[in-house]
C-alpha cells in the first residue's frame, strides 16, 4: 500500500519542479512508483547530484515530516532505532524502593521511558513522514540486518514492548554514494534510482532556477565549463550543488563573462583539491570548451 502523495509521474514532476526540485523523467518515475507500490526507494550516485535534496523535495511537497538517519562508521541500534532512558529508570527505581524487581521492571519498560531514534520515529509516527536514511554504504552491515526489518515490514521489535507495526509506513529513501556494495538482501527491498551528473540542458535550467538573475549565456558558459571540468580525471569531480555556488559566486562579482582569469581566480568555489586546481588549470582549453556547439 502505497503513501498517496502523487497522482503520476507528471504531477511529480510539477510538484518537484514547485519546490525547487527538477527531476529527470526517470527520476520522477521511479519516485511515482516508490510512492504508489509503498517501496523503499534506494538512491545511488556521486556525491552531489541530489540525493539527499530529493528526500527533502518529497517531504516538502506531500506536506510530510522528515525523519532522517545520518549513517556513518560505527552507527549502532542505540542511535538508528531506540534506546532506553537509564537515569529516568533510575530515579524510577529509587522512588520506588518498596516496590519488588517484577513490579519496578513493569514500570520501567513502558513507553514514557522509550527513547525513540530515527527509525523508530519513522514507524510509528501517525502523520505522514519521508524517512531519509542517508549514506547508507557508511553503516556496518549489521545496521543493514536492522533494517531489513524496519523497511521489509515497516515494523520494529522492542523486545520488553513486542512488535511496533506501522499504522501509516514512511515514504522511505536510502541514499549511498557506492562506497561499499550493499546487500542483495537490502536491495532486493527496495526500488532502485541512478542519479548521475545531469546532461548540460538540465543543469542550465537548474542553475537559472536556483539562481535567479543570472544571464542565459553566462549559465551556459558555466554549465559548460563544469562538464569539460568532469570530463577530467580530477580528485573529486564537482557536483551540481557546486556549480550553483560558482554562478552564484559570478553573479556576486559582477561577471557577465567567463575568462581565464575570472576562471582561475574562482575555480576554488568548485574544486576543493590543490592538485585538482593545478590540473584543470594545466589542462582545462577555456577557449575550445566555451565556443564548441
Amino acid at each position: 500500500m502505497g503513501t498517496g502523495f502523487f497522482t503520476s509521474v507528471d504531477d511529480v514532476s510539477a510538484k518537484l519542479a514547485g519546490a525547487g526540485y527538477l527531476a529527470s523523467t526517470a527520476v520522477a518515475t521511479t519516485v511515482f512508483l516508490a510512492d504508489r507500490l509503498g517501496k523503499p526507494l534506494l538512491v545511488e550516485g556521486p556525491a552531489g547530484v541530489g540525493k539527499t535534496e530529493l528526500a527533502k523535495a518529497v517531504a516538502q511537497v506531500s506536506g510530510s515530516r522528515l525523519v532522517r538517519l545520518q549513517c556513518y562508521e560505527g552507527i549502532d541500534e542505540a542511535r538508528a532505532l531506540y534506546e532506553w532512558n537509564h537515569a529516568k529508570q533510575l530515579l524510577r527505581i529509587t522512588a520506588g524502593r518498596d516496590e519488588t524487581w517484577e513490579q519496578a521492571r513493569t514500570d520501567i519498560f513502558g513507553e514514557e521511558f522509550l527513547l525513540r531514534r530515527p527509525l523508530l520515529t519513522a514507524i510509528s509516527s501517525a502523520e505522514p513522514t519521508v524517512l531519509l536514511i542517508d549514506e547508507t554504504d557508511k553503516a556496518d552491515m549489521e545496521v543493514e540486518g536492522l533494517l531489513l526489518e524496519v523497511l521489509g515490514d515497516f515494523q520494529v521489535t522492542v523486545p520488553e514492548l513486542g512488535t511496533i507495526t506501522a499504522t501509516r509506513p514512511p515514504f522511505a529513501v536510502l541514499t549511498s554514494n557506492a562506497t561499499r556494495e550493499l546487500s542483495e538482501a537490502l536491495r532486493r527491498r527496495c526500488l532502485f534510482l541512478h542519479i548521475d551528473f545531469p546532461d548540460e540542458e538540465l543543469e542550465r535550467d537548474i542553475v537559472r532556477l536556483k539562481v535567479p538573475g543570472i544571464d542565459a549565456a553566462l549559465a551556459d558558459s558555466v554549465v559548460r565549463v563544469i562538464a569539460a571540468l568532469r570530463a577530467m580525471d580530477l580528485r573529486k569531480l564537482p557536483s551540481v550543488a557546486e556549480t550553483i555556488d560558482w554562478a552564484r559566486t559570478l553573479l556576486a562579482l559582477g561577471a557577465s563573462t567567463l575568462d581565464e582569469r575570472v576562471v582561475r581566480e574562482s575555480l576554488g568555489v568548485v574544486l576543493k583539491h590543490q592538485d585538482d586546481i593545478a590540473k584543470a588549470g594545466a589542462g582545462l582549453q577555456l577557449e575550445q570548451v566555451l565556443d564548441a556547439s
